[in-house]
């Protein structure tokens, strides 16, 4: 078969070559208007989401893991609660809780890598203060199961909706279903700042009015502080740049999505599971996260073959050294140990060629016949 010299699994190089003038064109105004932080640039991104997510508000801060913990904060989880999560995700699900003084609560997760909504009942003490299901690869939860778990023991839910851009569940976005919801804009999702950005929806006006406060340092105004708070906000350079993409979003996730239904199309083989869609979900495919049997040497044979993929992530939350404080041990989850073993996430994103997504699913065909 024909090969491509290299099918790279980032495409943020490509992004700025077409889309430089506009950034450019974004740096330039911004900056002549000598419009750096809170200005209304900031005010103005912070309304189109709200109207692309029907969420209430939109509160921009400097990162993801800063809206998941203050969407904790806020949700009233304090030193030595519990909170209910997934062990699979990047840890700044569990740093966020940690932060806090709170533990996290895992509970293994089903066939989607997202939380397992029937064992959460069984994790509940008196000590849960909230539930913070992970929409990972930006395939959101059983939000209808969880929110009526929610509902029946009166414990909030926290969304880590960071790779939910985009997503939607019966109808309704990502980071919408519970008190709030964080947002994260790495560079690496499909609504990317410059660096790192993040933001906090909830239809929750007190919610909104702390986040805000807490944001700025807990003032109220410029000379007036009524609670310590951060400096996370996010800048309005990065504002502006998310607002140009905002409306490039839904474009980038459907080129994303026949992307991943190219390689369902294509990929041969009973040793390779690919993610699927309900009817009533469309995901933002951050990630197109599959599992893969012999997964480190399949791998090593793409690389090798010029194919970039990465593991998101080898190790389940709570198997890493900062967990140890927790008590966990290895055999705790065992379906989100054997999946952590098997992720891989192959490029899809939205540069790629029908050539390239080709070469990459008959690269995966090619190795599992060979073994």
């Amino acid at each position: 078969m024909n090969k491509p010299l290299k099918v790279p699994f980032i495409d943020l190089k490509q992004r700025y070559k077409e889309e430089k003038n506009e950034i450019l064109t974004c740096l330039d105004r911004v900056l002549s208007l000598g419009h750096l932080i809170m200005t209304p640039e900031l005010s103005n991104f912070e309304n189109e989401v709200c109207n692309y997510t029907g969420s209430k508000h939109c509160i921009g801060l400097n990162s993801g893991t800063d809206a998941l913990m203050m969407g904790l904060m806020t949700a009233g989880v304090k030193k030595n609660d519990e909170v209910i999560t997934s062990p699979i995700s990047f840890v700044a699900t569990s740093g966020a809780i940690a932060h806090i003084g709170a533990k996290p609560i895992y509970v293994d997760t089903g066939e989607d890598l997202n939380i397992n909504p029937y064992l959460i009942e069984q994790a509940i003490t008196s000590k849960t203060k909230a539930i913070v299901p992970v929409h990972w690869a930006g395939k959101i939860a059983d939000m209808s199961t969880i929110m009526d778990i929610s509902l029946k023991y009166n414990i909030p839910v926290v969304e880590d909706s960071a790779q939910t851009m985009g997503s939607f569940y019966k109808n309704k976005h990502g980071g919408t279903f519970g008190l709030s919801g964080a947002i994260s804009c790495h560079p690496l999702k499909n609504l990317n700042a410059l660096g790192d950005g993040g933001l906090l929806l909830t239809d929750n006006d007190e919610i909104a009015s702390k986040v805000k406060r807490y944001r700025n340092h807990g003032l109220e105004s410029r000379d007036n502080c009524i609670e310590y708070g951060v400096n996370s906000r996010l800048d309005v350079l990065n504002a502006e740049v998310l607002s140009f993409r905002l409306k490039l979003l839904n474009e980038i996730t459907q080129k994303r999505k026949q992307n991943v239904q190219l390689y369902k199309k294509l990929i041969k083989t009973d040793h390779a599971t690919l993610p699927e869609e309900n009817s009533f979900q469309s995901t933002s495919y951050v990630m197109c996260l599959g599992l893969f049997k012999k997964r480190d040497e399949l791998q090593k044979f793409l690389l090798s073959e010029g194919i970039e993929s990465m593991i998101y992530y080898g190790t389940p939350l709570h198997l890493h050294k900062a967990a140890e404080m927790f008590g966990y041990k290895k055999g705790d989850f065992p379906i989100a140990e054997k999946q952590s073993k098997m992720v891989l996430a192959l490029p899809h994103h939205q540069y790629l060629t029908y050539e390239q997504i080709s070469y990459v699913a008959e690269t995966i065909n090619q190795f599992y016949k060979e073994k």
